[in-house]
């Protein structure tokens, strides 16, 4: 790797995991292109470009390629991904509120857990040592943890994409109705509940966390 002192913006825009970056925009742009044509060649695309989030940040680390401009375009990519994999969904599945609300959340956390991370002075969102929840700082302590749940989320939606029939689905009876077909189902869907169950908690206490933090920096900053 060149010294800090050599280093140009084309340097950085082609570090390793950047251009992966760029890779899992591209496959997502495909992905959903064809999502209503080829549901089984989307689930796959989408899938890669989820694995391939876990592999750019191991990219980052191995070769000294850590940088901001990847840390944005790693969550931006995330976040539109998941958004428009819960527009879809809301379009398919009745009720629609609750993809949408979802997304809200997804959002809404992440954002202000960026922006309240930057009043701080920390250097990443994942920092939150010094938070009171237990489970906040299990979530982006334990990377296993947080692997468990994101993945259980993305799977979630991606199953409930592939089982969607029609444009009216119900969401409660597509669900009951796939546990009833066998044990296997049933125990794929319970393992995804609560691994996606635990990251909406996670994102709910993300975002009065960071709300919070938001609050008590404009009391200190006019004190």
């Amino acid at each position: 790797m060149a010294k800090t002192s050599r280093l140009t913006p084309t340097t950085v825009y082609l570090y390793i995991p950047n251009i992966i970056g760029y890779m899992r925009i591209l496959m997502n742009c495909c992905a959903f292109a064809i999502c209503f044509k080829d549901k089984m060649l989307f689930s796959i695309l989408y899938f890669i470009s989820f694995v391939c989030d876990a592999l750019d940040g191991w990219f980052a680390r191995k070769f000294n390629q850590v940088s901001t401009f990847g840390a944005v375009l790693d969550m931006v990519t995330d976040r539109i991904s998941t958004a428009c994999l819960l527009v879809i969904l809301s379009q398919v599945y009745r009720p629609s509120l609750i993809f949408l609300s979802l997304l809200a959340l997804d959002i809404g956390s992440h954002w202000l857990q960026m922006y309240s991370s930057f009043l701080a002075g920390k250097t990443s969102h994942k920092d939150v040592k010094d938070s009171s929840s237990w489970l906040f700082r299990t979530y982006y302590g334990n990377r296993k943890f947080m692997a468990y749940c994101c993945v259980s989320c993305e799977v979630l939606y991606i199953l409930l994409f592939l089982l969607a029939e029609n444009q009216t689905e119900n969401l409660t009876d597509v669900l009951i109705n796939s546990a009833k077909e066998s044990w296997l189902y049933f125990s794929l869907l319970s393992l995804l509940l609560f691994g996606w169950a635990t990251k909406q908690l996670v994102n709910f206490i993300q975002m009065k966390t960071a709300a919070d933090a938001c609050v008590h920096y404009d009391i200190a900053r006019k004190q």
